[in-house]
């Protein structure tokens, strides 16, 4: 039997935490679990070191949480 591992994908960088944590919100309310990569890191480092936070997703909910997030940012335009 092969080994099925996903890994994680960044769907989405942000120099400002508070967009990561609404595309968060947004793809949970959509099911898809996402993970917030360096959050913490700016109040260890301070924020002139940090170059964004990521948003994560399992390599199989990559298409569809870009899609979403995507919908969501032409919506607002």
């Amino acid at each position: 039997m092969k080994d099925q591992q996903n890994s994680l994908i960044t769907v989405l960088t942000a120099s400002l935490i508070h967009e990561i944590h609404i595309a968060k919100t947004l793809l949970n309310s959509r099911g898809i679990n996402s993970f917030i990569i360096d959050e913490n890191i700016a109040t260890s480092i301070g924020t002139a070191f940090v170059e964004g936070y990521k948003l994560k997703v399992d390599s199989s909910n990559f298409e569809e949480a870009k899609k979403i997030l995507y919908e969501v940012n032409s919506d607002d335009k």
